[in-house]
């Protein structure tokens, strides 16, 4: 396929997503780990969301929530990953101009999404250990409904004018994204107009919807430590604990890669291409691979419940 020149007025169609730039020579290789991730991530969060749907004592707010997260994680991980693959491992770097938007656009909810999900977790685990005798009242599987519509409809809405307005701009030659995935900022500066207003809404929006996520993570889990610091119980204080460890954990795990991928794009001029690329990859695929396994080890519940659906398959 012969590439239009920089100077070409005709309008492009598909664009060629070119991994690593500088360092292709290596991607082969970095296409293994990536591989055993991908396949990691599928597999845990697929046995994950297997053994709530067939053990009966785990049809409960909590695990419906975890299981909308695996969901979320599975989604994010087949929008990105095996295009990344296919690139490394067949040379197949074009995508079309409708694929790499819908793309953009599970990239930029989905993530939000997670980020919604977690907060709702937080207020679970608040409501838990702060107002226990109201928690069967409070958080019922009406309340999980209702979140969960919450949570995909606040950040489809919010974010879909993101690759609406980058799907406006006018593509006049350029379509060589020097990226494994269709980014916002990636696609928008190959337009040959002025993309600022673009910039300017996904920054604003992007970070409205993570900020007051995390905000109210922050305030649950304050709320969360001064009532266990106020138990008498030392055995009760490290079972409340114990009971939002795993949560914790996730949210470290998720704000930690995504700190790491907006420092790196801030120093995008000290911190090589490649490396972005590569934080921006991980970011799609480290989460969803550790947070079942993280919640898998640690929740005794979960741990019972792949043991007989093991028995079950024996």
């Amino acid at each position: 396929m012969t590439l239009p020149n920089n100077y070409s007025t005709a309008p492009v169609t598909e664009f060629l997503l070119i991994c690593f730039p500088n360092f292709q020579s290596w991607q082969h290789w970095l296409s293994l780990p990536l591989s055993l991730l991908f396949l990691l991530a599928m597999g845990a969060n697929a046995t994950l969301l297997i053994t709530i749907q067939l053990e009966s004592s785990l049809h409960q707010p909590m695990y419906y929530l975890l299981s909308l997260l695996s969901m979320l994680d599975m989604v994010l991980c087949l929008t990105v990953i095996p295009k990344v693959l296919a690139i490394f491992w067949f040379n197949s770097k074009s995508i079309s101009f409708s694929a790499c938007f819908l793309q953009m656009f599970i990239m930029n909810s989905f993530l939000t999404m997670e980020s919604c999900t977690f907060m709702v977790m937080a207020y679970d685990r608040y409501v838990a250990i702060c107002h226990p005798l109201q928690y069967s009242s409070i958080i019922t599987d009406q309340f999980v409904v209702k979140a969960s519509i919450f949570i995909v409809t606040r950040n489809a809405l919010l974010l879909s004018p993101v690759p609406i307005l980058s799907a406006r701009l006018h593509y006049c030659g350029r379509n060589v994204i020097e990226n494994c995935i269709c980014a916002n900022l990636s696609v928008s500066r190959l337009s040959c107009d002025n993309f600022t207003l673009n910039r300017i809404y996904q920054f604003v929006a992007g970070w409205t919807l993570l900020g007051s996520d995390f905000i109210l993570i922050f305030l649950s889990y304050t709320c969360i430590l001064r009532a266990v610091l106020r138990f008498k119980s030392e055995g009760a204080a490290v079972k409340a604990l114990s009971t939002c460890g795993s949560h914790f954990i996730l949210i470290l795990f998720f704000s930690t890669i995504l700190l790491v991928v907006v420092m790196t794009n801030v120093a995008r001029k000290r911190v090589p291409m490649d490396i972005l690329i590569l934080f921006n990859v991980l970011h799609h695929l480290i989460p969803p691979a550790l947070n079942p396994i993280v919640y898998g080890f640690r929740t005794k519940e979960l741990k019972e419940g792949f043991q007989k659906l093991l028995r079950r398959g024996l």
